[in-house]
């Protein structure tokens, strides 16, 4: 619950916390007139992520806005009058994972925050956290990495825009090289672009350096269609990842 400048108390109440990439986020702005009446221009509801922005050698945080949905708009708010407005809101496909399985993925801060504009002034509600669980394919390959003994380590967003998406941002999974992988890779970073009928995923590694020979990057992108078997999923990863070996020139 929060209360605004002008006296008018706003609480909003999630019936859908747990959402996918696809889906809908539904629940209730519920709010409650002060001591006089206002006019209220629009009611707004924000998908809002902390972004890591690096400047050179340095880098600090900062929440962006990627979806803004106009829920209601000008309106009497009578003293003391409680109302209730209901929402349904279309989660972007390319909205960051959040939580597996229920539990929060470390590193990552998205929330849902309400804005009321009241004759030109804006006040925003609380921030409540935004669960975005995988979708069933972005399930099978962090099923699958971990079969395969890569160990989470954290996840983030970057600032920047990747070739095929929209966002601002893009999220890095970071992953500790499993013990069949390790003399390829130090680290792996797994990307998701998705969209309505299939995704991209970009994996990014650092190699070991070997003999007379530096670390560098190496990348592999390829494309997911929703519906298709774990298994297939699981062998696109594999061949990926046996991809960015090979550039290595270990195969």
């Amino acid at each position: 619950m929060a209360a605004l400048g002008a006296g008018v108390e706003v609480d909003t109440v999630l019936s859908t916390p747990r959402v996918r990439p696809g889906g809908l986020l539904q629940g209730e702005v519920r709010f409650q007139g002060g001591s006089s009446d206002h006019k209220v221009d629009e009611i707004t509801v924000d998908f809002t992520a902390v972004v890591e922005v690096e400047h050179g050698d340095s880098e600090h945080h900062v929440t962006y806005t990627f979806l803004r949905s106009r829920v209601s708009g000008p309106f009497e708010l009578k003293a003391g009058e409680a109302r209730t407005l209901p929402f349904s809101i279309p989660v972007p496909w390319e909205t960051p994972v959040s939580a597996i399985g229920g539990h929060p993925l470390r590193g990552m801060r998205l929330g849902v925050a309400t804005e009321l504009a009241l004759a030109g002034a804006l006040d925003k509600g609380d921030l409540d956290p935004l669960h975005v669980e995988p979708l069933p394919e972005q399930g099978h390959l962090l099923a699958a990495l971990d079969r395969m003994g890569f160990h989470f380590s954290r996840a983030d967003l970057e600032k920047g825009t990747l070739r095929g998406s929209s966002m601002p941002f893009y999220q890095e999974i970071e992953y500790h090289a499993g013990p069949e992988w390790r003399r390829h890779f130090n680290q792996l970073e797994l990307t998701f672009i998705a969209g309505p009928h299939s995704m991209d995923v970009i994996l990014e590694a650092d190699t070991r350096g070997g003999f007379l020979t530096s670390s560098h990057d190496v990348y592999n992108r390829f494309q997911v269609r929703y519906g298709n078997h774990p298994g297939a999923v699981e062998q696109s990863l594999r061949d990926g990842l046996a991809a960015m070996a090979r550039n290595r020139g270990w195969f």
